[in-house]
């Protein structure tokens, strides 16, 4: 079974910004928003992918993900994926052998910032970087799948 175990945080400064080592424009919608399982679909700048999401539990849910021609995703965020998509762009800040994901929002909650960092394992210590703000994992208003529907 594919496995996502991630945590999310607000980001309280700007200081992130000196250590990206990469970024990309993603474009994602979702064909399903149900409570037990989401079906998403996303373009990373020339690249489409399909992914399926379970429950989240703690910091752990079920994920499968597949790339898809990056034609089809675009037909399929046009014609059949749930509006508004979600626009933003995705700076990458490497630590260790982790690598945070920083989430800039353009659209439809142009500012949010939100960090992510994915986990080999539930209990897996990381380092908190100074620019690290509250600890939003638990809280489904920060799921991208809510962020098209709720006020932060």
């Amino acid at each position: 079974m594919g496995k996502e175990i991630e945590r999310k945080f607000r980001v309280a400064s700007d200081a992130w910004r000196a250590s990206v080592t990469k970024t990309v424009h993603i474009v994602q919608g979702y064909l399903s928003k149900d409570i037990e399982r989401v079906v998403r679909v996303r373009t990373a700048d020339d690249r489409g992918a399909i992914t399926i999401k379970g429950v989240t539990r703690h910091a752990e849910r079920a994920e499968y993900e597949y790339e898809i021609p990056v034609g089809d995703a675009r037909e399929l965020l046009r014609e059949l994926c749930l509006k508004p998509l979600i626009e933003k762009t995705r700076y990458y800040v490497p630590q260790g052998e982790l690598a945070w994901e920083i989430d800039v929002f353009h659209a439809p909650q142009d500012g949010l910032i939100v960090a992510e960092i994915e986990l080999p394992s539930a209990d897996h210590v990381f380092e908190r970087p100074a620019w690290l703000g509250e600890e939003v994992t638990a809280d489904p208003r920060f799921y991208n799948q809510n962020i098209t529907s709720r006020g932060l």
